[in-house]
């Protein structure tokens, strides 16, 4: 079930994701005509949400998993449902802004754009956000590589490619506004590290499935490659699809 995806590592989700850069949020509301309300679609424990509630009078978030919205920051303009986003149970004609970031991939294209068209008010933006696989420097990159084919390979191949691809083979029937790639960087320890490839919903169903954590070798491996285990710069190619509806 797409609720228990992300459910069971709810916690190392909120705690690890990386979050997405202001230069890609200012880009987005430059091209808003009304900051009034916003959808965040498939919100995990709410980190696009908690953003847009500072620029806009009131936020819807929904996720379909009840663990993940259980991590979410609860704010007096933030409205949370624990509904799918192709059945989201939201009014007509409501959204200025609609985002989903690092999930469309899960979501049927059709059956999602459909709840879009119904929810979205004239001249309304959405706004389809990833990221792609972090990057440490050439000698660790190989090792999160192998990491990243070894668990997605076996499981979600189909949805992964999406991703792979920056969301450039998504269907995208929009009047699309071409957006830069932005990048993040933090400085994480490899403990951080570790807890990020947890949140991976690929090796959660490993562990789930065949009684053993891939990461374990991974994070090994990286000890011996990586210079500074306590201050690691790594870094998120970020990506975005922005349309009007």
């Amino acid at each position: 079930m797409k609720e228990k995806r992300f459910s069971k590592q709810a916690d190392l989700y909120a705690m690890y994701r990386p979050t997405y850069p202001d230069e890609m949020y200012q880009f987005i509301l430059k091209h808003l005509n009304n900051q009034q309300v916003a959808w965040d679609c498939a919100t995990g424990s709410g980190q696009v949400a908690a953003y847009l509630s500072n620029h806009f009078d009131q936020v819807w978030a929904n996720d379909i998993s009840r663990e993940q919205l259980s991590y979410a920051p609860r704010k007096n303009n933030i409205t949370y449902l624990n509904t799918s986003g192709e059945e989201s149970e939201l009014p007509n004609n409501t959204f200025d802004l609609i985002t989903i970031a690092q999930a469309i991939h899960w979501v049927d294209f059709d059956t999602f754009y459909t709840e879009v068209q119904r929810t979205a008010r004239n001249g309304a933006l959405l706004a389809v956000i990833g990221y792609g696989m972090i990057r440490i420097s050439d000698e660790v990159n190989p090792i999160i590589d192998d990491l990243y084919e070894h668990a997605f390979g076996q499981f979600f191949n189909k949805n992964r490619s999406y991703l792979d691809q920056h969301y450039q083979t998504i269907p995208f029937p929009f009047d699309e506004i071409v957006a830069p790639t932005f990048t993040r960087t933090y400085q994480w320890s490899v403990d951080h590290l570790e807890g990020y490839f947890n949140s991976w919903s690929a090796i959660q169903k490993i562990k789930s499935e065949h009684s053993y954590n891939p990461t374990n070798e991974t994070i090994a491996a990286i000890k011996s490659k990586a210079d500074d285990l306590d201050n690691m710069e790594v870094t998120f190619p970020m990506f975005m699809r922005l349309g009007k509806v």
